[in-house]
């Protein structure tokens, strides 16, 4: 008995060390392929690091606003600490440009209701609750296994397209330089949008790194006039009141939860591997984690609710970034400003341009709605090259319908593009992906039931052909 205990005991023990040394081996592989990426394109990697910024300042200047509220939902120099945090540890992990970005939903209720910090953290801690509780359980990997394609093509068409929808508005919104003459504001978005169109043919071009110096150089006048000394972070720790759990925490984390699940661990887990073929996608299980990881340690210091987001992958792939080098440089800069300078972080950010950001914005969109495109090919995960070059459904993929190994007709591409459309349309008329996931799901169930009722409509008229045929033989040799 105790030889069977110790026996057991030693093969577990192996178990583990075997699972350990494979982690280290993948880390240390990850790591290679970071140092190996920044050294051969160090500005591509630095400029894409930047790329998110377009998506990130915007949410946080508005969390911060004074003008908006007597008081701010969330501490600025907390929030670059534990940001700038999970930036490098990201990039430790995963290998990708993988974002840190804001909660959106939780932020337009937050800046809606006036919320204070205490009500934004309950708020992050209970969508952080629930998606630990859908990784845990499997459910999120069941969850994407059970998600056609063509809709997740749709989520990033739909997220891609409101992008845009949101970059007007930015670029919209009336300017305040440092100088006496607002006019430069349409110029600017002219010359940038100009050099973003530059950067598609020379991809090697830094351009969000040159976006960038050019809104600081514009903010420039402002931030010398308004210029504060450094700032020490001085961390604390608070407890949200339950009632703030009760009331705003779930009200506002309810409408968080199914765009966390979709567009920031189940899309980003397909845009990686649409994006970067060559590196090991994060799963969603793993992207489940760490969100809930990120809301748990920072919410409670007063740190923005954060989760990561299809958009700022896409946008950091798009200024030239390839690794996770990108955000640990990123992560880096933030933990300084954090650290050392949050009241100048925070004058910053108010000052520098929308029309900077505006296009930022805009070239983050074009880069997620491009994914689409290869719906119908075999960039698709659920399709494959056949036999003379024809595209079939792959077996046991979630394909709109047909059999594995099927040819890929004219119909279904139809079917398939219906679906994602119909998927990416309700994102962009409600401006709710849980919205149009449900669209594009009934979309999908449509297309499924009408093929099951014509195979059985096809069987029953085949059994009473045959059964007609059987009672007519006899008579036919009757004399």
């Amino acid at each position: 008995m105790a030889e069977g205990e110790g026996s057991r005991l030693s093969r577990i023990t192996t178990q583990i060390g075997i699972a350990l040394c494979s982690q280290f081996q993948q880390f240390k592989r990850t790591q290679h392929y970071n140092l190996n990426t920044f050294r051969q394109q160090p500005l591509q990697e630095i400029s894409g690091s930047f790329g998110d910024l377009g998506t990130l300042l915007p949410i946080l200047i508005a969390y911060t606003d004074k003008s908006r509220s007597s008081h701010s939902g969330i501490d600025l120099s907390s929030t670059l600490v534990f940001t700038g945090l999970f930036n490098i540890i990201t990039g430790l992990i995963w290998g990708i440009p993988l974002p840190v970005q804001p909660m959106k939903a939780i932020a337009a209720v937050a800046l809606t209701r006036h919320f204070h910090k205490e009500e934004v953290a309950s708020a992050g801690l209970f969508v952080a609750a629930s998606i630990g509780l859908l990784s845990a359980t499997g459910l999120l990997a069941w969850f994407n296994r059970r998600i056609p394609i063509p809709i997740i093509k749709g989520i990033q068409i739909g997220v891609g397209l409101s992008l845009f929808s949101y970059a007007g508005t930015v670029l919209t919104k009336s300017e305040q330089y440092g100088w006496e003459f607002s006019d430069m504001h349409d110029p600017i978005i002219f010359f940038a949008f100009l050099g973003l169109l530059a950067s598609m043919t020379f991809c090697k071009v830094p351009m969000a790194l040159i976006l960038l110096f050019m809104g600081i150089f514009l903010a420039l006048p402002s931030l010398i006039r308004n210029s504060s000394a450094l700032s020490i972070w001085r961390p604390y720790i608070f407890i949200p009141p339950f009632t703030s759990f009760v009331n705003e925490g779930i009200s506002a984390g309810l409408g968080q939860i199914p765009l966390t699940t979709l567009n920031s661990i189940i899309a980003v887990s397909a845009l990686s591997a649409d994006l970067l073929p060559n590196v090991a996608a994060p799963t969603p299980t793993g992207m489940g984690f760490s969100v809930t990881a990120m809301n748990l340690v920072g919410c409670w210091f007063g740190s923005m609710p954060v989760c990561h987001g299809s958009g700022g992958l896409a946008a950091q792939y798009r200024f030239g970034a390839r690794s996770g080098a990108s955000v640990i440089f990123l992560g880096l800069i933030k933990l300084l400003l954090g650290l050392f300078a949050g009241r100048f972080a925070n004058q910053s950010f108010q000052e520098f341009p929308n029309a900077i950001l505006g296009i930022m914005i805009f070239a983050a969109a074009l880069e997620i709605a491009n994914v689409g495109e290869t719906l119908n090919t075999i960039g698709a995960r659920d399709l494959m090259k056949g036999k003379d070059g024809i595209i079939t459904v792959l077996p046991r993929a979630n394909q709109t319908d047909g059999e594995p190994g099927e040819e890929l007709t004219s119909e279904m591409r139809t079917r398939r593009w219906t679906i994602t459309f119909v998927t990416a349309g309700g994102i962009l008329t409600f401006k709710n992906d849980a919205v149009g996931f449900i669209a594009g799901m009934l979309c999908h169930c449509s297309y499924q039931l009408h093929d099951r009722i014509v195979v059985r409509r096809t069987q029953r008229e085949g059994t009473i052909r045959l059964g007609d045929e059987g009672g007519r033989a006899p008579q036919a040799g009757t004399p």
